[in-house]
C-alpha cells in the first residue's frame, strides 16, 4: 500500500477514535489555520492573509495562528493530522480532495443548519458547492476559492511569431506551438513533476476523448483506449511535437511553468485562474499575457465530452475535533462573506464563490469573465468519491513516470502509456 493509502486508511480507522478529542491545543479565544499556498510565494500568502486574520481578532477576539502549507506537502499533512488528531482548527484543502477528506470521517459537517449561518446554500456558486462532498452525504467543507483553468499566452511571442489569436483547437495549438519553438524559447511549459496538475490534465483531456476514470459502482478504468488517448495527447507535447522543454519534466512547484512563460522562455502556458499574482512576481503585467479558453479537439472524438476545464478551487474544513468549533465556525463565515471575498480573490486572481460578491468592478474583466464563463458551461467537477485523492496520486504518479522517461529520450507510446495506467489503476484496485 502506497503512503497515501496507509494515511488514508488509518484516518477511516482512528477518525471516530479522534473526534472529540481537543488535538490541537485551540481555546475559545484562538484557533489554527492552515492556508494553501495561493499566492506567488509563502510570504505572499502571509502578507494577505495576516490582515484579514487581524481584522477577525478585532471582530471577535480570536487569535488565529497561521501556518502556510506547500501544495506537495499539504495532503499528507492533512492525513496525517486525521489519523492523529494533532491538527489545526479549520483547514483549506483542494476541492477535488473533498470526498476522499469527507470519507476519514475527522471533519465537521456542513448540514443545512451550518450553512444557513453562513447566509445559505443559494450565496454560493451551484459548481463550487457541488464539489464539496460526496453525492447524498453532509458535506464538510465549503467553497472558498474559485479557479478554472485556462490557456495564457505570451503576447509578445504571438506577435513574434505573427500568430494573431490564441488556439481554440489543439491541432491550432500544436502548430502555434511549433512556431514559437526556437533556439531557447520553447512554445508551451507544462510542470511535468506535478503529479496534482497531472492529475487533473488526465481527467480534463479524458473527458474530451469520452472516457470516464470510474464505472458506475466507483471501479476505476484509467487504461481505456480513450483515456490512453488522452494522456498521449498531454504527452505528446514533449515527446512527439517537441515544443516543451524537456527540463520541465522535472518542474513540479507550481511556479516554474509561469515563470518561463513571464520571461518569454515559453509562449502558452496551461493554467488555472490564480496564474496572475505568480506572473506579477515575476515582472509579467496583465497587459502582456491573453486567457483564452483550453482548446478542444477538432473533431469532437465518440463520446467525447465539451469539457475543457475541471470545476477547481480550494474548500475550507473545520477538523470535527476543533476545541474551539464555534470560533472555527466564525472564522469559516467571516472568510465566506462578501467582503473577504472581494479582498482575498482580488489579492489572489481567483474567483469568488458567493454570488454577493461578484458586484465588484474587479471581478469584470475579460479574464476574470472568460473564467466565469468556463465554470459556468464547460467545466465538469472530478469524481466526488472516497477514492479521488488516490486517483491523483496514482495516475498523476504515471504520468509524472512518464515525463521522466521522454525526458531521458525514452520513447513513449500507447504502449507504455496503457502500461502504466494499467499499474495505476492496479494500484487502486488492491490498495496497493
Amino acid at each position: 500500500m502506497n503512503k497515501l493509502g496507509v494515511a488514508l486508511a488509518a484516518a477511516l480507522l482512528l477518525s471516530a477514535g479522534c473526534t472529540g478529542q481537543s488535538g490541537n491545543g485551540s481555546s475559545p479565544t484562538t484557533l489554527t489555520y492552515w492556508a494553501s499556498n495561493q499566492g506567488s510565494s509563502l510570504d505572499n500568502d502571509r502578507q494577505v492573509l495576516q490582515p484579514e486574520l487581524e481584522e477577525f481578532t478585532k471582530q471577535t477576539g480570536i487569535t488565529v495562528k497561521l501556518e502556510v502549507v506547500p501544495w506537495p506537502d499539504l495532503l499528507n499533512r492533512i492525513l496525517a493530522a486525521a489519523t492523529s488528531g494533532q491538527g489545526p482548527d479549520v483547514i483549506n484543502i483542494g476541492n477535488t480532495w473533498a470526498a476522499s477528506l469527507q470519507a476519514t470521517g475527522a471533519f465537521a459537517p456542513f448540514d443545512d443548519s451550518a450553512l444557513n449561518g453562513l447566509g445559505g446554500a443559494q450565496r454560493f456558486l451551484a459548481g463550487s458547492l457541488a464539489a464539496t462532498g460526496a453525492a447524498g452525504q453532509t458535506r464538510t467543507s465549503v467553497p472558498l476559492y474559485g479557479l478554472a483553468y485556462g490557456l495564457f499566452y505570451n503576447k509578445k511571442l504571438f506577435r513574434e511569431a505573427g500568430i494573431g489569436q490564441p488556439p481554440t483547437t489543439w491541432e491550432e495549438l500544436t502548430a502555434d506551438a511549433k512556431r514559437l519553438t526556437h533556439g531557447d524559447q520553447w512554445g508551451l511549459a507544462v510542470e511535468g513533476s506535478s503529479i496534482t496538475e497531472n492529475a487533473h490534465h488526465a481527467f480534463i483531456l479524458g473527458q474530451q476523448y469520452g472516457s470516464d476514470l470510474f464505472d458506475a459502482s466507483g471501479k476505476p478504468q484509467f487504461d481505456t483506449p480513450q483515456q490512453v488517448a488522452a494522456v498521449r495527447q498531454y504527452l505528446e507535447f514533449m515527446g512527439t511535437d517537441k515544443v516543451v522543454n524537456p527540463s520541465n519534466a522535472e518542474y513540479g512547484n507550481g511556479t516554474q511553468a509561469l515563470h518561463d512563460l513571464a520571461t518569454g522562455k515559453a509562449g502558452m502556458v496551461l493554467w488555472q485562474g490564480n496564474a496572475e499574482t505568480v506572473l506579477k512576481a515575476n515582472g509579467m503585467s496583465p497587459e502582456d499575457y491573453g486567457v483564452a479558453p483550453m482548446p478542444f479537439p477538432q473533431p469532437t472524438p465518440a463520446d467525447g465530452k465539451h469539457i475543457n476545464s475541471l470545476v477547481a478551487g480550494i474548500n475550507l474544513a473545520v477538523f470535527a475535533n476543533s476545541g474551539n468549533k464555534d470560533g472555527a465556525m466564525r472564522f469559516v463565515k467571516f472568510l465566506t462573506s462578501a467582503e473577504e471575498q472581494r479582498k482575498l480573490n482580488k489579492s489572489f486572481g481567483t474567483l469568488p464563490v458567493v454570488q454577493d460578491a461578484y458586484q465588484d468592478p474587479a471581478f469584470q474583466s475579460p479574464a476574470i469573465k472568460s473564467f466565469q464563463q468556463v465554470l459556468a458551461g464547460s467545466a465538469a467537477p472530478l469524481p466526488q468519491i472516497a477514492q479521488e485523492s488516490q486517483f491523483e496520486t496514482t495516475v498523476g504518479g504515471a504520468i509524472k513516470d512518464l515525463f521522466a522517461q521522454i525526458a531521458g529520450g525514452k520513447p513513449v507510446g500507447d504502449a507504455e502509456i496503457r502500461a502504466a495506467l494499467s499499474a495505476a489503476q492496479q494500484k487502486m484496485a488492491t490498495g496497493g
